[in-house]
Formats: C-alpha cells, structure tokens, sequence
C-alpha cells in the first residue's frame, strides 16, 4: 500500500538512508560498549563496569526505535554484521584495550554517534519530518552527554 505521511518517497529515502547510518553506529557502538564491559579491569573496574552497561543497555533500545522509524518511513532497516559494517563510522576495537584507551574509543564513538545523527538533519528539515527530528534531537542530547561524562574521567 502506498505510503502518504505527507513527505515524498525521495526525501523519505533520503532520510531512511541517513537513519540507517545512524542505526549502523549506534549497533557498532552498542557492541563495542557491551565489549568493554565484559573485559574492563584495573581500579576503575567497578564505576566503568556499571557505566558501560547503562550506555549499552540504552543503546539496545535506541537501535529499535532508529530502526522503527526506518520501517515506518517505507525502507528496510539493515539487520547484519555485513551491513552495518558498510554504513557504520566507528571503527572496532583491537583486542582488549587498557580502561583509559576504553574511555578514549567510547568518547569518540559517543562523538561519532552524535555527529552522524546531526548530519541527517538536513534531510530531515527539507522534509519537515518532526517524528524524525525529535529522534534525532535525543540522540544527539545522550551521546553528547555520555562523551562528556566519559571524557571527564580522563582529566
């Protein structure tokens, strides 16, 4: 059935295309975050254990809702190791990193997660797609935060 929420098939794809990137660093962050809280050690270990785990459980249920939107705009939302692995701007860790270099990679992951979200903007405003702009807004205000606080701990 014919989709009509009031904003065009090219900009819906436009904006499906950039949600996906988003959804594709958001599940690599997810995956790295959920990594590091099974492998930090050192003095930290506590505060950066429970950390983590809020920032990856809140990661699992922001990959649902990029990929709602994603489906509710008329596209796909990719679902795969290979395909994230194609959109995605954060690169994967090698081995097991010290719980600073932790820290280091989760900020510029956060960043990254912010910056591509602010990067859908764009389309987004050109469409005048509001469901889509607050989405984008929260994602932009949580991993803004969670790098600050991240970054925090290494002053």
């Amino acid at each position: 059935m014919k989709i009509d929420i009031g904003i065009n098939e090219k900009d819906r794809k436009a904006i499906a295309e950039g949600l996906s990137r988003l959804l594709a660093d958001s599940y690599t962050l997810y995956l790295k975050t959920h990594n590091f809280h099974w492998n930090v050690t050192g003095p930290m270990f506590n505060t950066l254990h429970l950390m983590f785990e809020q920032q990856y459980t809140e990661l699992a249920l922001a990959v649902d809702l990029v990929a709602e939107r994603i489906r509710a705009l008329g596209h796909p939302a990719p679902g795969s190791y290979a395909a994230y692995a194609a959109l995605t701007s954060i690169k994967e860790a090698k081995g097991v990193p010290s719980a600073k270099e932790m820290i280091r990679q989760l900020v510029e992951g956060n960043e990254a997660v912010a910056r591509t979200a602010r990067q859908v903007f764009p389309a987004v405003e050109k469409a005048d797609d509001e469901a889509s702009a607050d989405l984008l807004t929260q994602r932009m205000q949580l991993h803004e935060k969670n790098a600050w606080m991240l970054r925090s701990l290494l002053d």
